[in-house]
């Protein structure tokens, strides 16, 4: 996968302000405010920045917390992870390994056959028919 690299400023003039917080600054959007939180409509979620396809519909659900939430990604190497030591916890960040951008936090309490819940910001996601 060729990696993409931009500039701060060229990052600003693509995205609008609430993405580029989100993806570029590590910021969280409000639970239940995202555009995806609740949507059902079948496809693939793929990146804002670089476009890269990270999760198929088919592996989204309801967890509850208001942020759209999938137990797997569309492919291992879609995505990447690193320690998150923010706000006093021990988190898991993923990330697009394609362009490095936020998408969100996994974590251990999702459903068969992961068990995992990848929980993502709609602000960082953007659904494309398959």
């Amino acid at each position: 996968m060729n990696k993409i690299v931009k500039s701060d400023a060229e990052w600003r003039a693509q995205l609008s302000d609430e993405e580029y917080h989100v993806t570029r600054r590590h910021a969280t959007e409000r639970a239940w405010t995202g555009r995806y939180a609740s949507n059902k409509d079948p496809g693939v979620y793929h990146c804002i920045c670089c476009d890269a396809p990270l999760f198929d519909s088919d592996t989204k659900f309801e967890s509850g917390t208001g942020w759209p939430s999938f137990w797997q990604p569309i492919a291992d190497e879609a995505v990447g992870t690193t320690v998150d030591r923010k706000f006093f916890m021990v988190r898991t960040e993923v990330h697009c390994a394609r362009c490095e951008a936020h998408l969100g936090h996994v974590f251990e309490d999702g459903p068969a056959p992961t068990g995992l819940r990848y929980c993502m910001n709609s602000a960082a996601l953007n659904l494309k028919d398959k």
